[in-house]
């Protein structure tokens, strides 16, 4: 039994009082509340001892000192200044004592007895002295003495109103000491005998930290637990009440996870970025492809491939593949070996070693080429038989030619009969006839030259074998029309001649010229001739309507009674005679100066003499003569 602890059997186990009704009243008569005429000494010291008891205020002064005696215990009588009261502090059920701040003796009050008061730590100077030790108790022995307190930067502490006060005690939260480091050790419980002893203390927060008052519930439960360390409720207050905030760690945790995230995300997407770069360069470069090849060169079925203009070769292979024509692109572009080959329509077979296909492909002959029509410039529509025999398909025949296929026992293509019933009797709109020619091409509804030379030359890479012959010539006559203009026709037309009357006259210089440089001569020679109401007398347009072409006209010839035949009628013929090319079509828009009215070709070479007058044209002629390129008026 500790000095100045009672036996007496209405004392609880550990030397502390029991908690009487009586004490239990006069604690908490008027809780919340300061009350009016009590006793401050009781209020002050939370309950006044039963009768016949010890008082556990002066426990603590006769275990330090010889039984029997009072007074403060020199270094351990907390002192608190006037005006502020100390947090109570319950001691656990397991015996272990958390600490309380420090006190230092204050002078001897007038009634003989020393009040304690804590000092508050905000009062300490700015560098602060480490505190003296503290006397050990009497009855304790020297390795349970307190060692020195680690000084503590002052605070600024926030004064409490005394109408805010509660009406026992304020209890304020200390912020909670470093991780593991628990304010219990045994070695300081000396400094902590009696709460009581401390009633007065007020324990500051830290500076970031407001005070917080205790419902006043809790305070009722814990002056009580005090008083009564039979009761054990799970909580306490003291230094260990206020645990160190966990939001900034979960923000901290919360960020991280964000972090990792993002660093993940990151890291697929730029494996998927190489990852794909890699397959498609891969890819580019062939390595994935199929080198499937057939085998057998006459193939299966017959098959109409159209390949776009400008195609590569890869393009052609993937084309040619789903053709089934080969058997893979790769085993294609290996077999062409980089040759060029033109874009167009080909009949070919199915199923073939991609060696035979790009033989078939590029054939000189273009025997496998489907759609495909020269005009050159100077091509009639009809065909026509020359001098020597010999025949000069027409832009009719040659329609036929290029659209008319087998396809596996399947006839495809037009036929010249039907290009002449869709010339003849379409609508100049269903043909694609431009304005210009519109009003000449209507009046001579029913005859099918009434297209002639409205077709440009031009290489027609794809006359569709599966159109209508009005769709082939609509799709022809549009495009030349186009091709035309963009040649000057319509704004650079310094013939003094309307734009469909320039072309007919531009047909003629391209019959009647061998060499570009004659053309813009020519042309002045047809201006003159029609400016002075002179007619044309042009072999070319005898030999128009000819059946038979020939540079020497004479006999009948000059008879023939057509609209054609300028050698019987004035002016320019009712249609052109032939397709016009871009060079005789701008001699024709910019005519030569000069007063040329005569000219005639005098050799093979096409060797063209022009003349003024019809006697210097006359010798002209006998020098063609004297070649024997003519014979009609020779001598």
């Amino acid at each position: 039994m500790r000095d100045g602890e009672s036996d007496d059997p209405s004392t609880e186990s550990g030397g502390e009082p029991a908690v009487t009704d009586e004490r239990r009243r006069t604690r908490h008569r008027d809780q919340g509340r300061r009350a009016e005429g009590m006793d401050p000494e009781r209020l002050r010291y939370f309950t006044q001892p039963a009768e016949g008891t010890p008082h556990t205020r002066h426990r603590r002064r006769r275990s330090a000192q010889a039984p029997g005696t009072t007074g403060p215990i020199p270094g351990l009588t907390p002192a608190t200044p006037p005006g502020q009261r100390a947090t109570p502090v319950r001691i656990p059920p397991g015996g272990q004592i958390p600490q309380q701040p420090r006190t230092r003796p204050v002078p001897p009050a007038a009634d003989g007895q020393t009040e304690a008061r804590t000092t508050p730590r905000a009062s300490r100077p700015a560098e602060p002295q480490p505190p003296q030790p503290a006397e050990p108790h009497a009855s304790r022995p020297a390795e349970r003495q307190s060692p020195p307190r680690r000084p503590v930067p002052p605070r600024e502490d926030r004064p409490v109103a005394e109408a805010e006060t509660d009406t026992d005690f304020i209890v304020e939260r200390r912020p909670a000491p470093a991780p593991d480091r628990r304010v219990d050790d045994p070695r300081d419980a000396d400094d902590f005998r009696d709460a009581d002893d401390f009633r007065d203390v007020e324990v500051p927060e830290p500076s970031s930290a407001q005070p917080r008052r205790l419902r006043e519930d809790r305070a009722d439960t814990e002056v009580r637990a005090l008083h009564d360390p039979g009761e054990d409720d799970g909580w306490w207050p003291g230094v260990d009440d206020v645990e160190e905030p966990a939001a900034p760690r979960r923000r901290s945790r919360e960020k991280q996870k964000q972090r990792r995230a993002v660093v993940a995300v990151a890291v697929v997407f730029m494996l998927a970025l190489v990852g794909g770069i890699g397959y498609f360069g891969l890819k580019t470069l062939g390595v994935f492809d199929s080198r499937k090849d057939y085998t057998n060169a006459a193939g299966t079925s017959d098959v109409i491939v159209d390949i776009p203009d400008n195609s590569t070769l890869a393009d052609f292979g993937r084309i040619l593949v789903d053709a089934d024509v080969v058997g893979s692109v790769r085993a294609f572009v290996d077999a062409a070996d980089g040759r060029p080959i033109s874009g167009g329509i080909y009949k070919l077979r199915t199923q073939i070693p991609a060696s035979t296909a790009v033989e078939m492909l590029t054939d000189e002959s273009a025997t496998h080429r489907v759609g495909r029509v020269v005009v050159p410039p100077g091509l009639q529509l009809d065909s026509k038989t020359g001098i020597d025999g010999m025949v000069t398909p027409g832009i009719f025949q040659r329609i036929q030619d290029a659209t008319t296929v087998d396809v596996n026992g399947r006839s495809e293509g037009v036929t010249v009969a039907q290009l002449e019933e869709a010339a003849a009797n379409s609508t100049p709109e269903e043909l694609g006839v431009p304005s210009w020619a519109k009003e000449a091409v209507e009046s001579m509804t029913g005859d099918h030259r009434r297209i002639e030379g409205l077709i440009a030359p031009a290489t027609w890479e794809r006359v569709e074998p599966q159109d209508s012959p009005v769709q082939i010539l609509h799709d022809m006559i549009a495009k030349s029309a186009t091709m035309f203009e963009s040649w000057g026709l319509l704004d650079k037309n310094n013939s003094g001649l309307q734009p469909y009357e320039t072309l007919v006259a531009a047909s003629i210089v391209e019959r009647e010229v061998r060499h570009e440089e004659d053309a813009p001569k020519v042309a002045r020679v047809i201006r003159n001739r029609l400016d002075r109401d002179q007619k044309l007398e042009m072999d070319s347009t005898q030999n128009y309507t000819a059946d038979v072409t020939n540079i020497d006209v004479h006999g009948d010839a000059y008879k023939a009674d057509t609209e054609w035949n300028t050698y019987r009628y004035k002016g320019l013929p009712p249609t052109p005679i032939a397709s016009v090319g871009m060079p005789a079509l701008e001699a024709m828009l910019d005519p030569a100066p000069g007063r040329w009215l005569y000219f005639v070709t005098v050799d093979t070479a096409g060797t063209t003499r022009f003349a003024d007058t019809f006697e210097e044209h006359k010798r002209n002629r006998e020098e063609a003569c004297d070649n024997k390129l003519v014979s009609t008026g020779c001598q």
